[in-house]
């Protein structure tokens, strides 16, 4: 069985990455979402092993004494982290998984794992980021320019990544991140094993 591909993609808050990712799931079924562990309370209607695997501060502290996350990081007072096992599981098994992380995770991952390939989801320009930011409605004004600082931030990290897709419109903004996961598999460098028995007659 071919291993799966590892799919980091990340972009500010506001450039719709969820929205962008529920299309892709829906239109390609072999890519699985990569579930994190946190140590913050469960929000309403949030399931453990589903949106997240919730662990206690001391649990997820044993689990970095172990190395078993692919990427960590505090936020806001709150431990997060990537599982590696359950990552290799389904890569093993031939999915492709997704990671959508933030671009200091997508750093560490792509460290870590240097055959994932990197998708940073950019809106159309900042002004659009910021409308949809405020369009939320659910930030304090505080709140609010810190995330555009923030996203202005990591927008200037996009050269770091393998590809740029861009949100202006969700349905061709999915397509075209599952063409580039279609093209990368299609890739000499995950495909040498199979060259290698063709050349040496099918052994």
């Amino acid at each position: 069985m071919k291993k799966g591909l590892l799919v980091i993609v990340s972009g500010p808050s506001g450039a719709g990455k969820g929205t962008v990712l529920k299309q892709v799931f829906e239109k390609y079924p072999n890519l699985k979402l990569s579930i994190s562990v946190t140590t913050r309370d469960p929000r309403v209607g949030e399931v453990d092993g589903i949106n997240y695997y919730f662990k206690t501060v001391e649990e997820y502290k044993e689990m970095l004494k172990k190395d078993e996350f692919l990427e960590h990081q505090e936020v806001y007072g709150n431990f997060y982290g990537t599982p590696k096992a359950k990552v290799f599981e389904q890569l093993d098994k031939g999915f492709d998984v997704v990671l959508e992380i933030d671009v200091k995770g997508a750093l560490s991952v792509m460290q870590r794992y240097p055959e994932a390939i990197s998708i940073f989801v950019s809106p159309q320009d900042r002004d659009t980021l910021a409308s949809r930011l405020k369009g939320r409605g659910s930030e304090r004004p505080e709140d609010l320019e810190r995330r555009i600082s923030e996203a202005a931030a990591e927008i200037q990290q996009a050269n770091l990544y393998d590809y740029i897709v861009v949100n202006n419109d969700v349905t061709e903004c999915a397509e075209d991140v599952i063409s580039i996961v279609r093209a990368e598999k299609c890739s000499v460098k995950l495909n040498r094993k199979f060259i290698d028995s063709l050349t040496n007659g099918g052994k």
